[in-house]
């Protein structure tokens, strides 16, 4: 494996070296994201289910994620000021996001923009000769020009698969949040009331 890599370094043009090259570092990042986003929603996930089993079993009268707003607003909470409680939690927890959804987008196209260049130079040598040339001498080029294509590829997916299961945790801890605001609101309705 490690001599097809050194040849095919030494016989890829040096804009399909940047392209793998800039595909693998695609490839790091959306990894890298998607590890430490998963465990920082997670963990948000299940801090915030812990926070309102205790507003449900009446020992708290607040999220504990809320102190940061209360002490702005002090002990009066509107459902205003939960809507932005939710909205700094779901703000939080969305980032890398983007960025998985752009390498899954652009990786394809970041392969394919490899695969041309190492394609036109290829037939630019093989035009060169008298004019006649066999399948036996463009299929190995034209193999090796698809690299690019496959790597592309093969960087977009865990980067598209990881973005949707990062968009459902983040729907997961939205619903845990909307669950302890409508719980402080009727809570609240109802204390109103008598």
């Amino acid at each position: 494996m490690f001599e097809f890599l050194v040849q095919y370094a030494h016989t890829s043009s040096k804009i399909s070296i940047i392209v793998l090259c800039w595909l693998a570092f695609y490839l790091f990042l959306t990894f890298w994201a998607f590890l430490y986003r998963f465990f920082a929603i997670a963990s948000a996930i299940k801090k915030e289910n812990k926070s309102l089993q205790t507003l449900v079993a009446d020992e708290s009268n607040l999220p504990s994620s809320i102190t940061i707003i209360q002490g702005i607003v002090g002990e009066s909470v509107g459902k205003e000021v939960l809507h932005i409680w939710k909205q700094k939690i779901l703000q939080n927890a969305s980032k890398g996001l983007t960025l998985l959804g752009i390498v899954a987008s652009t990786a394809p196209f970041v392969g394919l923009f490899g695969t041309v260049v190492e394609i036109l130079e290829a037939f630019s040598y093989l035009g060169g000769g008298e004019g006649k040339v066999a399948f036996d001498t463009v299929a190995p080029v034209i193999s090796k020009a698809l690299i690019a294509t496959a790597a592309g590829i093969l960087t977009a997916i865990p980067a598209y698969s990881f973005h949707l299961i990062l968009k459902r945790k983040c729907y997961e801890l939205s619903l845990v949040l909307q669950m302890q605001i409508d719980y402080l609101m009727s809570k609240q309705s109802h204390q109103l009331r008598f």
